[in-house]
């Protein structure tokens, strides 16, 4: 089964410029049997899938549940919870790594980094907390080894880091716009149908083939070194945006995630133990 597990689209991400049907329609005829809608820190993409398009139209084709979530200190990271489980906490932004990566896992959730060896701040191995511990790569479930939007050097250093720490691989376009859709993929042994089976697969360690071309138009190479602009830009976005929902990310903790007696989350946000 082939599917793209890094999709942004029009209806979740402001900064995408394909909607839903258009996405599909075009993995369609590149062969693809699926998508994972991974969009910034939402899930309003899926949404629309399930709310207005699920068993009208392209009833062929498997769409699952993912987010690209902006961590406080390790860049993007991609999560994928089971079927049926709701997560609003992981749409309020901002969540240190090791948190984030307690909170998916006694969801029975997945989760890997994006792009690890790309720009600085939005990748793993370029923010302080990689520098600092680089054994948090343990605790993932996946890397995301191949993407279209990063250059080969990128690539080429994220399937090292894969193999360094022996994890699964996935491959995604992480288009923002039509002309990347399709441009890389994952293909599984089998074809699954919900999020479940995808988690599962990925827990048993399948080897899953991954690949693609690159996408040469992207925003970063067509204005050159003004890009180091928007990545700072982005330091400051992400940083303030942290600040601003650490309020209602504890309440949410308290009901989505139920404080245990030795609790990680709670010794974070009432800072009696920094988290290793």
């Amino acid at each position: 089964m082939k599917i793209d597990m890094h999709c942004h689209v029009k209806e979740g991400s402001i900064d995408s410029k394909v909607s839903l049907d258009e996405y599909i329609t075009i993995l369609k005829s590149k062969g693809f049997q699926g998508m994972v809608v991974t969009d910034h820190n939402t899930y309003k993409g899926y949404r629309y899938w399930k709310n207005h398009m699920k068993g009208k139209v392209h009833e062929d084709f498997v769409v699952l549940k993912g987010i690209e979530y902006d961590t406080r200190d390790a860049g993007h990271i991609l999560v994928i919870m089971p079927e049926g489980v709701k997560m609003r906490l992981l749409e309020m932004r901002g969540m240190p790594v090791s948190v984030l990566i307690d909170l998916v896992h006694r969801n029975g959730g997945i989760l890997g980094p994006a792009h690890p060896c790309g720009e600085k701040y939005l990748s793993i191995t370029n923010t302080k907390r990689f520098y600092t511990n680089p054994e948090v790569m343990k605790r993932f479930d996946f890397v995301e080894a191949f993407n279209s939007c990063e250059s080969a050097a990128s690539n080429a250093g994220a399937l090292k880091l894969a193999e360094k720490y022996g994890k699964v691989t996935v491959g995604g376009s992480d288009s923002h716009k039509p002309g990347c859709v399709g441009r890389a993929y994952t293909i599984l042994p089998e074809p699954v149908s919900c999020e479940t089976e995808l988690i599962s697969m990925i827990h048993k360690r399948t080897k899953l083939e991954t690949g693609g071309t690159l996408y040469e138009k992207t925003t970063k190479d067509r204005i050159g070194k003004v890009n180091k602009v928007l990545v700072y830009s982005f330091w400051f976005y992400n940083k303030g945006g942290e600040l601003l929902k650490r309020h209602g990310r504890k309440e949410k903790m308290e009901v989505e995630n139920p404080i245990d007696p030795i609790d990680p989350i709670e010794m974070y946000y009432t800072g009696e133990q920094k988290l290793s």
